[in-house]
């Protein structure tokens, strides 16, 4: 993590008045990895943009919300403030079309990510709001002591097959500058040993005091499930709340292929 601190992450910064695709700053994932438990890893890190303004060929504003989606396979993953002020370097350059902006930004972030990243638009009126599937935990009444990552939380119950659960409390905080990354996450599995609904939201909750990314940290939940219960199927997936105008979202699953991009709603809160 020491060449995080080479980013403009932390730092006091000036908006960029130009196009500038050098403002990509990319993190590798080995450097996390590395303290994973073993287990399979397929997904993609879906970021949603409520920013993004260019000039059309005769300077009138464009405004769009994007959904850029980047795979776990990727060598890195993007640093949300480089990202943040990359999107904002595009506010006065001129693209004749949509098309050619869509390919200048997925050209430059496939540069910084490592491997090709896919993107789509949307009016700024368009996206709906929905809920997540499943169970949710949070109504529990259970007593917590553990605010750290803590995989000895998770219990297994007597129950077996498919299990889908939601929570509202995953909250993290950035490694750099501690302010905090609030969160939902979904957990989707199929196990001869479900665990206990209480140990599940007890563990998510232990990330409270956990300083990570938001990908590092859908890994590492990921990892330990995978871990504990061998799980025949396992998805995990969390949207965090927005911050400079970015929401991360990301997914990991036991499978190669999944749809998650296209059925994941927007929280009100995000």
């Amino acid at each position: 993590m020491s060449m995080i601190h080479s980013s403009q992450l932390g730092q006091q910064s000036q908006y960029p008045t130009h196009y500038d695709p050098s403002l990509l700053f990319a993190v590798p994932r080995c450097e996390n990895r590395q303290h994973l438990l073993a287990s399979p890893l397929h997904g993609v890190d879906i970021w949603t943009g409520y920013e993004l303004s260019w000039l059309n060929k005769k300077g009138l504003p464009q405004v769009a919300i994007a959904e850029f989606s980047i795979p776990a396979s990727s060598p890195n993953i993007i640093e949300s403030k480089s990202f943040k002020l990359y999107l904002n370097s595009l506010n006065a350059h001129h693209f004749d079309c949509t098309s050619n902006l869509i390919t200048q930004i997925t050209h430059d972030l496939s540069a910084c990510a490592g491997a090709i990243v896919s993107m789509r638009l949307h009016a700024v009126n368009q996206l709906s709001i929905g809920q997540l599937p499943g169970q949710c935990l949070d109504g529990l009444n259970i007593n917590i002591t553990h605010y750290l990552p803590n995989i000895d939380l998770l219990q297994s119950g007597t129950l077996s097959g498919n299990g889908c659960w939601h929570s509202h409390l995953l909250k993290s905080n950035c490694p750099v500058t501690t302010q905090p990354d609030w969160g939902s996450v979904v957990i989707d599995m199929q196990t001869k040993s479900l665990p206990t609904p209480e140990s599940l939201l007890a563990y998510i909750i232990s990330y409270r005091d956990h300083q990570g990314f938001h990908e590092h940290c859908v890994e590492s939940i990921f990892s330990d499930l995978w871990h504990v219960f061998k799980p025949e199927k396992l998805l995990v997936y969390a949207r965090y709340v927005r911050r400079g105008g970015l929401d991360i979202n990301p997914w990991r699953s036991s499978e190669t292929q999944h749809h998650v991009w296209v059925d994941m709603p927007r929280l009100a809160r995000q």
